[in-house]
């Protein structure tokens, strides 16, 4: 299907991505429409292998350095575009963002097909992230032909984008499945994170995927409060980040992200928790923020930021 120009769904680590052979512009372009997808915005480039990266992009030591320690894995590299890349595929921009993912089915489907793959999340636009097969089939029913079904996704956000559009200094565009501390570990240095978002409908094109101000959505009204007030609406549905110290556990109205406070737990929960509320027919939903001090904070509270986005 992917070497004839079909769109197929398919798991990763982080969440299910929706591919097309990324050497076909016409296969690029139908994930735009499949998704209802902006064309301003780019797509995320999988490759099979290193050396596949970079007939793609401009390679440097600091990409072979992040590639080294991270590969395969949940990090996005945005990097100086090849020719050959297709103008559909970056939106335009002389960067291009490329991945290695760690998922055994997706890596299997690269090396099969010999071609890289563009795949961004396998839901319509803007909504909530699919971290399972039956998320994707939700979404997308009867606009792809085909799910390649791979269980739930073991991480269940998306993957941490950086820029070397410089090949001197790093850049951190999106928090994602690494978070900073790792990668700052890894480098020896510190990395600034730019805060700079595009507006949904922003006519400048942002300078990578994944850096509109709302997306990631419920289509309930929610909001992000660093505390809950001491009265708690029944109309509304409380995602706490761990579970409260008083009162029961699991009120109908009340959601944990993760028992303990364990922030990779909580990542892994957020989509698919967001999206089971989404369908209840609660009034709004109130997110708590997740504390400072726990690694996966910065991660979650952009995720929970922009689906709180107005």
């Amino acid at each position: 299907m992917l070497l004839s120009g079909k769109l197929v769904a398919v798991p990763a680590e982080t969440v299910y991505g929706l591919a097309a052979d990324a050497t076909n512009p016409e296969a690029c372009a139908a994930i735009f429409e499949a998704k209802g997808r902006p064309l301003f915005d780019p797509l995320i480039v999988h490759v099979s292998s290193v050396a596949q990266a970079k007939k793609l992009a401009v390679w440097s030591p600091l990409a072979e350095r992040l590639a080294q320690a991270f590969w395969p894995g949940p990090l996005t590299l945005v990097l100086p575009r090849k020719p050959t890349v297709s103008d559909i595929v970056t939106s335009g921009l002389e960067t291009v963002a490329v991945r290695m993912p760690a998922h055994p089915l997706f890596r299997k489907l690269l090396k099969s097909s010999g071609r890289p793959l563009a795949a961004p999340s396998a839901n319509l636009f803007g909504y909530i992230s699919p971290t399972s097969a039956e998320h994707v089939y939700e979404g997308l029913n009867g606009r792809i032909p085909a799910i390649l079904d791979g269980g739930d996704c073991p991480m269940g956000v998306e993957s941490t984008i950086v820029s070397l559009a410089s090949l001197k200094k790093v850049q951190l565009l999106r928090p994602g499945a690494i978070p900073r501390g790792k990668l700052q570990a890894a480098l020896g240095a510190d990395i600034k994170i730019t805060r700079k978002r595009a507006p949904v409908e922003a006519r400048l094109r942002p300078a990578s995927p994944g850096l509109l101000d709302r997306h990631y959505s419920p289509r309930t009204p929610t909001n992000l409060l660093a505390k809950f007030p001491p009265r708690m609406s029944s109309e509304d549905a409380w995602v706490h980040f761990r579970a409260p110290a008083q009162g029961p556990s699991h009120p109908k109205n009340h959601f944990v992200l993760a028992e303990d406070g364990n922030g990779e737990d909580a990542a892994r929960s957020l989509y698919r928790l967001l999206r089971e509320i989404d369908q209840r027919g609660f009034r709004s939903i109130q997110l708590e923020r997740a504390p400072r001090n726990e690694p996966w904070s910065e991660t979650l509270n952009d995720r929970m930021a922009r689906a709180a986005a107005k």
